[in-house]
């Protein structure tokens, strides 16, 4: 009797071991049929890359980062460090209410002054440049989500070189003879009514955004640009979730959201905007073949929220919107400058909407290249 058994239980642990070699396997032949995972082996399919280990760093990436099964492995170690440690993990610090932030705005960076002399210096050079051209370049500092939002940190530590930063780099420009849009002090205002920024992702809001591009709007008030008008906003009449950068930062952005609270902070609602153009025809300003007279180059607080709908609403004008996510403060402004865009038909005015947060960090060496021209 005690012989059967142990046979049962060693065929039940045979089928164990079978099914989890089966699962396994199952898991890397799919993580390899990706088409992300097919793209980053590609290159490496050659004897040369074989034999110089390329392709066995590539088939541990894909086995570190493409299994079917990582999302969701991902999402159970966000749970239980937001849950039951507070914590957001590596890149996101979690305040109160559901607020969250990013780590790059907390945390100090080496030598931030010089990267901050250094790269208004070369966004001086630049505004001199165009000048010559007469091209006017209107200059906005967004301001980080913690210092517009600082209440909602609840004890999220706040280095004392991010506490500086801002006023520290009103003044690297006010030393360059630049003075940028004030943007911080009207977003303060609007968050003592209302958020100004999204709750659980790094940007602004659609209140937010709308203010920025009013202020904006109005600098650019006595500028010799056309304003035809006629562009209207409208926001959907159903209410859906904001986006979340953070909680997929974080990994729950897997986790439903209207699975019960406690299991992923609350998603961030909005109405969405958008912004139409008036239509063209008529040999009007606003023919296929006339250029937009105002140039925007940013980041990607230039591509959410409307922003970029908002701004040509505010100003009666349509608006070229060359901003790049993950550019940081000089990546579109060199694609940009670059291309046949600003060489072809070059604007009246460039609107330059600069990170807070970037500007601190370290200037890398195709950026220090582009910034010394």
């Amino acid at each position: 009797m005690i012989g059967n058994w142990i046979k049962r239980m060693a065929t039940l642990q045979a089928a164990v071991i079978i099914v989890i070699l089966g699962w396994g396997a199952w898991q890397g032949i799919s993580a390899i049929r990706s088409e992300a995972a097919q793209r980053r082996l590609a290159p490496t399919l050659n004897l040369d890359a074989f034999l110089a280990g390329r392709f066995a760093a590539a088939v541990n990436h894909v086995m570190a980062h493409n299994l079917p099964v990582d999302p969701y492995v991902r999402a159970a170690g966000g749970f239980f460090r937001w849950r039951f440690f507070d914590s957001g993990g590596p890149q996101v610090r979690v305040g109160c209410d559901d607020w969250l932030f990013l780590t790059e705005e907390l945390r100090p960076w080496p030598d931030p002054a010089e990267a901050m002399r250094e790269r208004v210096a070369g966004l001086a050079r630049i505004q001199e440049r165009l000048a010559a051209q007469n091209i006017t370049l209107l200059v906005a500092i967004v301001p980080d989500k913690a210092r517009v939002h600082a209440e909602q940190l609840c004890g999220a530590p706040l280095s004392a070189q991010a506490q500086g930063r801002h006023a520290e780099l009103v003044s690297a420009f006010a030393a360059r003879g630049i003075t940028p849009i004030p943007l911080l002090e009207p977003l303060r205002e609007l968050a003592r009514e209302k958020p100004a920024y999204w709750r659980t992702d790094t940007h602004w809001n659609q209140d937010g955004a709308a203010l920025a591009a009013r202020r904006i709007a109005a600098a650019a008030r006595g500028l010799n640009i056309e304003r035809p008008g006629g562009f209207t906003t409208r926001f959907a009449a159903e209410e859906t979730n904001g986006p979340g950068d953070l909680l997929r930062l974080m990994g729950l952005d897997i986790i439903p959201a209207d699975w019960p609270d406690g299991w992923r902070p609350a998603p961030d609602r909005q109405h969405l905007a958008t912004t139409t153009a008036p239509a063209a025809g008529g040999g009007g300003l606003l023919d296929d073949d006339a250029a937009p007279q105002v140039a925007l180059i940013g980041s990607s607080y230039s591509l959410n929220a409307n922003f970029h709908g908002f701004l040509q609403e505010a100003l009666g004008a349509a608006v070229t919107n060359l901003a790049q996510a993950g550019g940081g403060f000089a990546g579109a402004a060199r694609t940009y400058f670059a291309g046949a865009t600003f060489r072809e038909a070059p604007p009246r005015v460039i609107i330059w909407e600069v990170l807070e947060r970037a500007m601190a960090q370290p200037v890398g060496e195709e950026e220090r290249a582009f910034l010394r021209q």
